[in-house]
C-alpha cells in the first residue's frame, strides 16, 4: 500500500490527525476485535466477491437505487437530489464498495461526501471512486467515529445500523457528529415471523463454525432453492397464524417460505451471483438485529432524532430523521 498525504478539506472534519493509505484515512480499528471481527471479515469477503462479479453487481445496484428511493420516500432521483441540495458535508456510514456514496456525490456535487467503512471494502471504494473530486474515504468504526462534533449536516446509514454491536449507541454517535437540524437516513431489518426468527438466530450462531468457503456454498444452495421455488410459480392460500406472526392470504410459495421460514432469496433482476450475495449477507455477519416499527421509532427518538418520514415493509423499517 502507498501512503499519501492528507488534504486540508477533509482534515477539518477529524478530531485528530489520521494517516492516509491509498487515499483512505485510517482511524483506530482496535474495535475490530470481538464482535466486529466476524462482521467486518464477512463484509470484506462479500464486497471482494462482488468486485469479481461486476456484471451481476450492476443489476443489484440499479435495484438498490430504486429501493432506496422507495424506502426514504422519494418519488424520483431528482427529488432526492433536491433534498440533498442544501447539504455540504455528507457521511455515508457503512459505505461498502462506495456505490451509494458516489451516487450521493453525483447528486450533490457541491457537497463533500465521506465514504466510511470498517471493512476492507473501503479500499475498493477508493480505487473505484478516488478520482471523484468531492469524495473522501475513511476506514474506521462508524460507532466510534473520528470526527468533530457537528462535522456533518447529513448522514446516510442504509442497511448498516443493525450490524453494529449497539445500534442505540451508534445512533447517539451519529447525533454527536451531526449538526443541529441535520438529516439522517437509516434502515434496519424488520422482525420476521417466529419460525424464521428462530431459525435465523440458531443458524447465525451455527454459521460462526463454518468457513467462508462453506458459507458461500450454503449461499449458493439457498439461491438455487429460492430460484427453484420461484420457477414453480405456485401460489397457496395461507390461514392467519397470529401466534407465529404469519399473515394469512394468497401468496407465492417461494415468498411464503422466504418470509416465514428460511432465507432463500431469489430475484431474477439480481441474477444468480447477486442473489447469492444477498443470501451470504444474511447468514455470514454474526451481528444482525431485527426490530418492530415501534422499537425502531423509539430507538431513534432516544438518540435525539425526530421522524420526518417513516416506511415499513416485511423486509425493513426505514426513515428520514432530523437531529
Amino acid at each position: 500500500m502507498i501512503a499519501t498525504a492528507p488534504d486540508s478539506v477533509a482534515a477539518e472534519l477529524f478530531d485528530r490527525t489520521l494517516p492516509v493509505v491509498d487515499r483512505v484515512y485510517i482511524a483506530d480499528t482496535d474495535v475490530a476485535a470481538g464482535y466486529a471481527a466476524n462482521t467486518t471479515a464477512a463484509f470484506s469477503e462479500k464486497w471482494a466477491a462482488l468486485e469479481q462479479e461486476e456484471d451481476g453487481g450492476d443489476g443489484w445496484q440499479r435495484f438498490q437505487y430504486r429501493w432506496y428511493l422507495d424506502c426514504y420516500g422519494y418519488a424520483s432521483e431528482k427529488a432526492l437530489a433536491e433534498a440533498l441540495a442544501g447539504r455540504r458535508r455528507i457521511l455515508d456510514a457503512g459505505c461498502g464498495p462506495g456505490h451509494k456514496a458516489a451516487w450521493l456525490a453525483r447528486l450533490n456535487p457541491q457537497a463533500l461526501v465521506v465514504a466510511m467503512d470498517l471493512s476492507e471494502s473501503v479500499f475498493l471504494a477508493a480505487r473505484r471512486y478516488g478520482d471523484v473530486a468531492n469524495m473522501r474515504f475513511v476506514k474506521g468504526d462508524i460507532a466510534a467515529a473520528p470526527f468533530r462534533d457537528g462535522a456533518f449536516d447529513f448522514i446516510n446509514c442504509d442497511q448498516v445500523l443493525h450490524h453494529t454491536a449497539d445500534p442505540p449507541a451508534t445512533l447517539r454517535e451519529f447525533r454527536r457528529i451531526l449538526s443541529d437540524g441535520g438529516g439522517l437516513h437509516t434502515y434496519v431489518y424488520a422482525r420476521k415471523a417466529l419460525p424464521r426468527e428462530l431459525l435465523d438466530e440458531h443458524f447465525r450462531e451455527y454459521s460462526k463454525k463454518l468457513s467462508g468457503e462453506e458459507l458461500w456454498a450454503l449461499s449458493e444452495q439457498l439461491t438455487r432453492l429460492g430460484r427453484t421455488l420461484a420457477e414453480l410459480d405456485v401460489a397457496i392460500d395461507v390461514p392467519d397464524m397470529p401466534a407465529l406472526g404469519i399473515a394469512g392470504g394468497r401468496i407465492d410459495l417461494q415468498r411464503f417460505l422466504y418470509w416465514n421460514f428460511i432465507k432463500c432469496f431469489w430475484n431474477p433482476e439480481h441474477g444468480f451471483d447477486g442473489s447469492r450475495m444477498v443470501n451470504f449477507d444474511w447468514y455470514s455477519p454474526e451481528t444482525a438485529f431485527r426490530y418492530s416499527r415501534e422499537e425502531f421509532e423509539s430507538m431513534l427518538a432516544g438518540a435525539g432524532f425526530a421522524p420526518d418520514f417513516l416506511h415499513s415493509e416485511q423486509a425493513c423499517h426505514s426513515g428520514r430523521f432530523v437531529a
